[in-house]
């Protein structure tokens, strides 16, 4: 039995139209739905009293929002006021902003690429994105000789040049369109590519992505540019349509041409060689704009962050060990990477120990002192990933620490979230012995809070022998060798794991949830490493 698409929604401006949006999604579904979810470009939100009175609404809960609806972030700084955290977050319930770039991977598969702004000559800020954001989007992506293309691409300004060669052009003439969106297209093939901003409802003739006789068929791209939410002309804002993941297509079905095809409207000439991405960091930035980016500096990438998520990956701190480890080459990244310990964008200050394929660190914006992170050397998304050499010595460092902090009368959680994140990432957080008991049944409620299903799994299974790589989970493990697990579907609070040991029956910390509010000046930083280096030597098998 063929399996069944899924049915998504994408909807253009909506400029705080939230009552008329959602009244008119209401009636798709009962005429359409289900549908899987909403997907949003443009200016989601306005600053009009009757944009502002519907958002009091939403952010009160007396309007709901009646399916999973994702965002991407402002485009003016005047709407910056509307999130949160510029890295994504929950905005209410059903309402998440995906952040400002990066990948979404859905329960089902769908791999939804998003870039959020406008195009920026100068620096990048919230509401900006540079040739720096294309790079560190593209690079961990294109790099992949097994990479065939996202599924979406979202995206509020339209790419330059898109309309060439399309034959139902002649009245579009699209204002201010950027053109790094049309490189981040031209790399990232996606089948589907939407945006706004325009007031104009375009659905472009499919474009190739490949070159005839030159390359293998590939799969087509369909732009669609979507046009204001309650526009004067009644201009089409919302469309619906059916996709099944790519990676549960075989090739044949995947790559068929439709009758009408253009060829790609970007220049075929910034697309890199595979044997090129191995040795240029951006090699989006080629051609007469090779110079820039490669001296850009690089924000970090929106998947890195929260949850104590330090932004450095340090390099070894004493000089000395270097040379009594035997030589070995760790996986590289392909762009900028805030935990890979090569990266030149390191606080090497923060780095604990370094071992053979993994290192400790204490976690920028820490709950607590000795808040830590286990990381790989190499570039690894998570655990599901790391070879056998590299998960020995990952569980040769948590043995290390848990005798560390039983030295000083604390037990201790480590947990992983695997979404939203480049480079897998182990908090390792102490609490007093004397709170052990609470710690599962502190999981519990607060994930229970959430509508979170969290499970408990047998002390000796492993995550391999459950799940399969790429997927998106939350994991726990807790100092009796409890085993906590949450399949990341939809939404997932990004705090989650701060959350659960901040709450009042293990650290009391309420204030210090989010990891941005654990402000350390570098000097004090440098202490607590200092520290901690100090006290866990004797635990260090690396010494």
């Amino acid at each position: 039995m063929a399996e069944q698409p899924l049915k998504i929604l994408v909807c253009g401006d909506v400029e705080g139209r939230f009552s008329q949006l959602f009244t008119r999604i209401r009636n798709v579904i009962k005429k359409a739905g289900p549908f899987e979810m909403l997907l949003c470009v443009g200016n989601f939100f306005a600053t009009s009293e009757s944009a502002l009175a519907e958002w009091k609404l939403l952010q009160s809960g007396k309007m709901e929002v009646p399916i999973s609806t994702y965002i991407l972030g402002p485009n003016t700084s005047d709407h910056e006021i509307f999130y949160d955290d510029s890295d994504g977050c929950s905005i209410c319930d059903n309402l998440t902003f995906l952040g400002k770039r990066g990948i979404y991977s859905t329960a089902s598969g769908l791999q939804i690429a998003y870039l959020s702004g406008t195009e920026s000559s100068g620096a990048g800020d919230a509401c900006h994105f540079t040739r720096a954001d294309i790079d560190a989007l593209g690079l961990p992506l294109v790099s992949n000789s097994k990479f065939k293309g996202v599924d979406v691409l979202l995206t509020s300004q339209w790419p330059s040049g898109v309309t060439q060669y399309a034959n139902n052009a002649e009245n579009v003439k699209p204002v201010n369109p950027s053109s790094l969106i049309g490189d981040l297209a031209l790399a990232l093939r996606p089948r589907y590519h939407f945006s706004a901003m325009q007031n104009v409802f375009y659905e472009r003739t499919p474009y190739r992505n490949h070159r005839i006789l030159a390359e293998s068929a590939k799969h087509v791209t369909r732009f669609l540019g979507l046009a204001k939410v309650g526009n004067a002309e009644k201009k089409k804002y919302l469309y619906a349509f059916n996709i099944t993941p790519m990676n549960r297509l075989n090739q044949v079905e995947l790559v068929k041409q439709p009758d009408e095809v253009t060829e790609c409207p970007f220049s075929w000439t910034k697309r890199p060689r595979q044997e090129e991405t191995e040795n240029k960091q951006f090699f989006f930035s080629m051609g007469d704009r090779s110079k820039q980016g490669a001296h850009q500096g690089h924000k970090r990438h929106h998947h890195q962050r929260g949850g104590g998520h330090q932004r450095q990956e340090g390099q070894r701190s004493d000089g000395e060990r270097q040379h009594k480890r035997p030589f070995k080459k760790h996986p590289q990244p392909t762009g900028p990477c805030w935990f890979c310990l090569g990266s030149p964008e390191v606080e090497k200050h923060l780095v604990g120990s370094v071992g053979t394929s993994c290192y400790v660190a204490l976690a920028k914006g820490a709950l607590v002192s000795d808040h830590c992170l286990i990381l790989p050397i190499g570039h690894y998304q998570s655990s599901l990933d790391l070879p056998e050499d590299v998960q020995t010595e990952l569980d040769q460092f948590k043995s290390a620490l848990r005798n560390f902090y039983k030295s000083k009368g604390k037990t201790c959680v480590i947990y992983e979230r695997n979404f939203r994140t480049q480079h897998l990432q182990l908090q390792v957080i102490p609490v007093d012995k004397s709170k052990a008991d609470d710690i599962k049944e502190v999981f519990f409620r607060i994930a229970k809070q959430h509508k979170l299903e969290l499970a408990e799994i047998p002390k000796h299974t492993e995550l391999k022998q459950i799940l399969s790589c790429g997927s998106p989970y939350f994991y726990a493990e807790l100092n009796n060798g409890e085993k906590l697990l949450h399949r990341i579907k939809k939404f997932f609070p990004l705090q989650f794991g701060r959350e659960v040991m901040a709450a009042e029956e293990l650290l009391d910390m309420p204030d210090r949830i989010n990891w941005k509010n654990c402000n350390y000046t570098k000097e004090e930083e440098s202490k607590m490493a200092a520290t901690f280096r100090e006290d866990f030597q004797p635990f260090d098998f690396n010494e």
